[in-house]
């Protein structure tokens, strides 16, 4: 239906009311997975093909560039910054565009570039949810390439079997080993962390890596070769994004907390450890994680790497499921079935279309790539397109939500853009190497979300002009007054000041009309939920004719039968036994009308005939429905 704008930026409670520690321990196993398993192949990839020899200078160099990256990027710009743009508490690449996109609603030139780019970020966060599993897990299982060589055959196939099994347990969601997920990545944390400093005891002059004029002299010495090291380096950040995606889980405070005083320090202990190790071994640099672990640990760490990144794939998609239902909601996807798989927890959902099309393209990662270093190549394309996506939006909401002075949005987004676009512009370089998988895969997702959203433009549009206006028709009714039979007619309509074609083709081929006739529209709002003030407005016009709003966020799952509930706190209620439910369904073909090119024409049509019919969609009950079905072309 259609979507109305209602932007309330703040920084809303979190929705919990647990202690700080338990929250702060949940969110350790549901936000950091991605950037606590990161040390398992960043360092790797720096000083692999893509990278530098490691020299103690490229070696300190680089370490530095992970230090001001962790500090700069995820501390200063997603921890103190980003995180104060929650939208009623929601975070979010979705929930940060709403925010955006409601604050330029008298600029739509600006705003429709703005859409883009946040359409195209969440291309990117598609993609970045096929290439995390397929890496965070191949990084781990090849921890028995060191440990047992002669496993070195069967790392493929175990990686391809953690991976199955992790997608076949989706249906049945994560609520009931989720309370595990805490404590497990809290000890992985810790163990890196452990690791990282006693091999940190044996080369104490790696701690020169905090000194940025060592980052500096390490581009001075390397050039451009230096310069394409950044494409290594940003994969230290993969899953910074998840900081901001889950505060309307935990809240911003849980979040920071949990950053600063666990995740931060125990990340930079590993990565100044991986560092010292690299000193004295320079031919560590294959696996350079496993190389501070003492053969004794092998086993039981290549375990606890490879439940650490289960972890983040579950994550993060848990997050894709979360991104396509606010895209669905915000009309940017088709409608699709969203399974809750927890009654207790909020946010557990379960995508059946979602989890099979992951499935598929992470196992063709997998199979494809065949290793985590060829797979990292193709990581840094999806994470640092994603973070310069979400700069422009927050840059958006400094200038038009914030009302900050043009004197503080250019100078800091101009910093910001920089970091974001040397990123982005060192994998570019690695396109040939991998790059262009997720670019593909963002593409794609791409040109599905911005068909889907122009097609129901041109839809809406031919609509209109061949509506009938409502206060004519309510004239005639009442100059010719049709037979009325008893009971109650809903009608579900996207245009409120139009007669239904239902309530058209009811008066026309049966003659009749209910003594009393409901019109109902179904607005997603720019906010995440609904305040309870908000929920429907009705308004009578005359003849039993009635008109209501029902009104839902980006976040909730309509529910017909819940709004009509809260109708009766208004004066209007509703017996189910005596209402009967009238929608249309269009069947959209390609036709010569311009508008969009006739390829995307034919996607928009295809689409539409496989999206969930918005009945299931907004929980209506079958047996109370009659479904009139009509042709447009567009």
């Amino acid at each position: 239906m259609d979507t109305a704008a209602c932007p309330r930026a703040g920084n809303a409670p979190a929705a919990t009311a647990a202690p700080l520690p338990g929250v702060v321990l949940a969110a350790l196993g549901m936000v950091f997975g991605d950037l606590a398993t990161s040390p398992l192949y960043s360092l790797q990839e720096a000083f692999g093909v893509h990278g530098v020899r490691p020299t103690p200078g490229n070696v300190i160099g680089v370490i530095s560039l992970a230090f001001w990256a962790l500090v700069g990027v995820v501390s200063l710009k997603y921890v103190l910054l980003i995180m104060r743009a929650d939208n009623n508490g929601e975070g979010g690449i979705m929930a940060l565009l709403a925010l955006a996109r409601a604050s330029l609603l008298d600029r739509p030139r600006l705003r429709w570039w703005v859409v883009m780019a946040g359409l195209t970020g969440a291309a990117l966060f598609f993609g970045d949810s096929v290439i995390t599993p397929a890496v965070s897990v191949l990084s781990a299982v090849e921890g028995l390439e060191l440990a047992a060589p002669a496993m070195t055959p069967w790392v493929l196939p175990i990686s391809v079997a953690i991976l199955v099994a992790l997608f076949a347990l989706q249906r049945y969601g994560s609520a009931r080993i989720g309370t595990l997920f805490g404590p497990v990545m809290l000890a992985w944390l810790l163990a890196a962390g452990v690791l990282g400093f006693n091999a940190m005891l044996r080369q104490p002059q790696v701690l020169a890596a905090v000194n940025p004029l060592r980052a500096l002299e390490f581009f001075q010495r390397n050039g451009f070769a230096g310069f394409t090291t950044l494409g290594a380096t940003v994969l230290v950040l993969t899953g910074a994004e998840a900081l901001y995606a889950d505060m309307g889980h935990f809240g911003a405070r849980p979040i920071r907390v949990a950053w600063l005083v666990v995740a931060l320090p125990c990340l930079l202990l590993s990565y100044f450890g991986q560092g010292a190790v690299l000193l004295l071994q320079p031919d560590a640099a294959v696996r350079p994680f496993y190389r501070m672990v003492p053969g004794w640990a092998l086993y039981p760490m290549i375990a606890l790497a490879t439940a650490a990144t289960v972890i983040a794939s579950q994550a993060v998609i848990s997050g894709a499921y979360s991104m396509v239902r606010s895209a669905i909601q915000l009309g940017y996807l088709p409608r699709m079935r969203v399974a809750q798989t927890s009654s207790r927890v909020r946010g557990q959902i379960y995508l059946p279309v979602v989890s099979g099309l992951l499935l598929l393209l992470v196992l063709a990662a997998v199979l494809g790539f065949r290793s985590s270093g060829a797979l990292a190549a193709a990581f840094g394309i999806a994470v640092s397109g994603t973070m310069l996506v979400t700069t422009v939006l927050v840059v958006a909401v400094m200038r038009g939500v914030w009302r900050w002075s043009w004197w503080v949005v250019v100078p800091l987004g101009a910093a910001m853009l920089l970091v974001d676009l040397a990123f982005f512009a060192a994998n570019l370089m690695k396109l040939g190497s991998g790059g262009w998988f997720p670019l593909v895969l963002g593409i794609a997702m791409l040109v599905v979300m911005a068909t889907w959203r122009r097609g129901r433009e041109l839809l809406f549009t031919r609509i209109r002009g061949e509506g009938v206006p409502l206060e004519p028709c309510m004239v005639s009714l009442s100059d010719h007054p049709p037979t009325r039979v008893p009971g109650t007619a809903l009608f579900l309509t996207t245009e409120p000041a139009l007669v239904p074609q239902a309530l058209l083709h009811n008066l026309k081929h049966n003659k009749v009309l209910h003594e009393r006739n409901v019109l109902l529209t179904v607005d997603i709002l720019d906010a995440p939920r609904a305040r309870a003030g908000e929920r429907v407005s009705i308004e009578s016009l005359g003849q039993g004719f009635h008109r209501i709003r029902a009104r839902f966020g980006f976040a909730e799952e309509p529910d017909v039968l819940q709004a009509l509930d809260a109708c009766a706190a208004h004066g209007l209620g509703f017996d189910l036994m005596e209402t009967t439910f009238f929608t249309s369904r269009e069947d959209v073909i390609a036709g010569e009308r311009t508008g969009m090119a006739r390829w995307r024409d034919r996607l928009f049509a295809f689409l539409t005939r496989n999206a969930l019919p918005a009945t299931s969609f907004f929980r209506i009950p079958d047996n109370r429905l009659i479904e009139i079905g009509r042709r447009v072309a567009i």
